[in-house]
């Protein structure tokens, strides 16, 4: 499809939703209601530069001024378009909770990942001191980046596709602050009949269990390591019982027999020169591998 085509039907729909829906909510904010640069034409060359991967303001107004100039000649100057994008702010959560409420959802696919993203308006140097936006904004920390940080979290559900990206099925903005699984209790409460994947962040056998028995929400995350721990328990024990089998199994055939000698310092050298010969060497190196 041509681009040409796309951004009609784009501002198409967003005409339609802004006459259904969005305009109640404009004209509760503001008294100018036929402006020359109009809001649909605002909203679509937003979403029209984002889509083009434009994700930064001043690029979006750069990218329509230098190859859509023609289709929206009363685009005004940088500094006015800004305040016209932040002015229409709960139109565009409104109309993001429309497009997810729109989705189609494949009722048989169970699998879902939940996931956050940090949204960093400030760095670690200067999180401390930032003041943008402090009725929702604050400071938290990102583990996978390793970084304080001054901000928001987007936080999402997404269902399982195949091929291609998950779609979304949730979405929730917090302040940086806010825990990823403070938000998925509050988020999942009411959801039914899925299978969640996340990250470490999210475990909590309480909570699996609850939503296992009153949600029917099976939720898998892999476990944290306590501060200090090298290995989980149950890795450990496992591997210690292997190696309890093993040895037993191999005692018999080695030239060493005595308890004594079990605990001896040349133990693994003992087992390094003899299971080659009892075993053959590919068997040896086998056993080598499991009692490692």
């Amino acid at each position: 499809m041509k681009k040409e085509i796309k951004i009609i039907k784009l501002y198409c729909q967003i005409c339609q939703y802004y006459d259904n829906i969005l305009v109640a909510e404009m004209q509760r904010l503001s008294n100018n209601f036929s402006p020359k640069f109009s809001d649909e034409e605002c909203i679509t060359v937003h979403l029209w530069g984002i889509a083009n991967e434009k994700y930064d303001t001043k690029a979006v107004h750069e990218f329509i001024v230098e190859y859509w100039s023609e289709w929206f000649p009363e685009l005004p100057g940088y500094e006015s378009y800004v305040k016209r994008v932040n002015n229409l702010a709960p139109a565009f959560k409104t109309l993001t909770q429309l497009l997810i409420s729109e989705q189609e959802m494949d009722a048989d696919v169970i699998d879902h990942i939940i996931d956050s993203l940090p949204i960093m308006l400030a760095n670690s140097r200067r999180s401390g001191s930032a003041k943008v936006a402090p009725e929702m904004c604050d400071k938290g920390y990102c583990s996978s980046k390793n970084m304080w940080y001054y901000g928001v979290k987007l936080h999402s559900l997404s269902q399982k596709q195949y091929h291609t990206l998950p779609k979304p099925a949730l979405f929730g903005v917090t302040p940086a602050s806010v825990s990823d699984i403070t938000f998925a209790k509050e988020a999942l409460a009411d959801v039914r009949n899925i299978d969640v994947y996340g990250d470490k962040i999210y475990n909590d056998s309480d909570w699996f269990e609850y939503m296992r028995t009153y949600n029917n929400v099976n939720i898998s995350a892999p476990i944290k390591l306590q501060k200090g721990q090298e290995i989980l328990e149950c890795i450990d024990r496992l591997h210690k019982k292997n190696f309890h089998e093993i040895f037993l199994f191999i005692l018999p055939f080695l030239p060493f027999a005595s308890p004594s000698n079990l605990s001896s310092t040349g133990l693994l050298r003992k087992l390094i020169f003899s299971l080659p010969l009892r075993f053959g060497l590919p068997m040896a190196c086998f056993l080598l591998f499991s009692l490692a």
